[in-house]
């Protein structure tokens, strides 16, 4: 399996998670045992994307060292 398929797959049990404690009706225990896995998942999707985010950013040099991050602007007005 593939980083992608990874992280594409702990995001589909993070919202499945999130979705079960919306909407059903569980118990204390089942609800703490789903958020603590939730909070697990959370914590592994924030490292994945850190380090992706150096990569863009070690990417984004320019021949001389310094930083070309135009394109980080234009996404950011976007959202």
């Amino acid at each position: 399996m593939t980083k992608k398929q990874t992280f594409e797959v702990d995001m589909a049990r993070l919202e499945e998670l999130v979705t079960t404690l919306e909407e059903s009706e569980l118990g204390l225990e089942e609800s703490l045992e789903a958020f603590e896995e939730g909070m697990k998942i959370v914590k592994k999707l924030t490292g994945v994307l850190d380090k992706a985010q150096e990569r863009v950013l070690v990417l984004s040099k320019d021949e001389e060292g310094q930083m070309s991050l135009d394109g980080f602007d234009d996404v950011e007005e976007e959202r």
